[in-house]
């Protein structure tokens, strides 16, 4: 069930690379008529429910949705969020739920969950709503932290993603213009919080999209907030975002004063890096498109398959061994 709901802004990212989450939304569709109580259910198990999804009106998938306020545990208990009354969470398979079914997205996508705005509904044209995942990355050491320039970083950055627009074109895919920083970055060095925001034009699509980030720096990773919306709704999305930063914490053992030099992994690059998206910048051009995960109103996130089937392609071509069919991917970590 895809409840496409018209908006100048949705662009869909159909993508298939390593990093493709960008291309632009299809129309929303009115979502389908529930079925006469005389139609009998399609198959079982799996396709039953699938069948069952495909006959619900919006109103029904609104209800199905169970929206969790109160104390959170993410993931394996690594982490706590407190999520206040003006704020609903999902968990991951619900929030795969709004992500596949509402939205639009290809299946495959692990997070942690998603926070919306308890006053408007996912299937609102002007929803939005923040996807949380973990990055096991390793200790990101902040020592880089006090001297970055950050102009001087935007402009390194808007380089790389005109350098990326020559292969995304090539792979059929829309350019990306970085327009500059919506919020400049900011690191709370006492708390390990990291937040900033930037515009980007996608093709011709007439209204810019805002991609604005929360990094919480721990032990072994970090964890990722990530709201994408329409330039215009800056304001709004700007006061959550910093509500949302004293919202979540990461618990003991995992949090980023007990790393652990002895024995603890250490990431490969600094704050700069996360923010300029470098930590997945080792292989040529695909640095880039990962710096854009995700580039509309409705995150596209069937990426990373694409990027499996690319290097295995490559891989067979490059060992001479027989390619096979490959399974479909089980989750994909954005």
């Amino acid at each position: 069930m895809n409840f496409k709901l018209l908006t100048p802004f949705m662009i869909s990212l159909l993508i298939l690379m390593f990093v493709t989450f960008s291309s632009v939304v299809p129309a929303k569709e009115k979502p389908k008529p529930a079925a006469s109580k005389s139609e009998k259910p399609k198959g079982k198990g799996k396709d039953s429910q699938k069948d069952k999804s495909d006959t619900m009106t919006a109103e029904e998938f609104e209800a199905s949705l169970k929206y969790e306020n109160g104390v959170i545990k993410l993931g394996d208990g690594i982490a706590t969020l407190k999520v206040p009354a003006q704020y609903r969470f999902l968990n991951g398979e619900q929030s795969e739920k709004v992500l596949v079914d509402a939205w639009g997205n290809p299946p495959g996508a692990r997070t942690l969950g998603m926070l919306f705005p308890s006053n408007v509904s996912p299937l609102d044209e002007n929803s939005w709503g923040v996807v949380i995942t973990f990055h096991e990355e390793g200790y990101i050491k902040d020592d880089d932290a006090a001297d970055l320039d950050y102009k001087e970083l935007m402009q390194e950055m808007k380089e790389d993603t005109q350098t990326g627009n020559a292969e995304r074109k090539k792979m059929g895919y829309e350019s990306v213009e970085l327009i500059g920083w919506a919020a400049s970055p900011h690191y709370d060095k006492s708390t390990h919080k990291l937040y900033w925001a930037k515009e980007l034009k996608f093709g011709e699509v007439p209204e810019n999209t805002l991609n604005y980030d929360v990094r919480i720096l721990g032990r072994k990773g970090y964890l990722s907030f990530n709201a994408v919306a329409s330039m215009n709704q800056l304001p709004a999305i700007e006061d959550s975002m910093q509500d949302i930063l004293g919202l979540v914490e990461f618990n003991e053992g995992h949090r980023y004063t007990d790393f652990n030099s002895g024995y603890d992994k250490v990431a490969a690059y600094g704050i700069g890096g996360l923010i300029a998206g470098k930590v997945l910048a080792k292989v040529g051009f695909f640095k880039l498109i990962l710096g854009f995960l995700v580039a509309g109103k409705k995150f596209l996130i069937f990426i990373i398959i694409a990027l499996g089937a690319l290097l295995k392609k490559l891989f067979t071509k490059i060992t001479g061994t027989k390619e096979e069919t490959p399974e479909a991917p089980t989750g994909l970590n954005i």
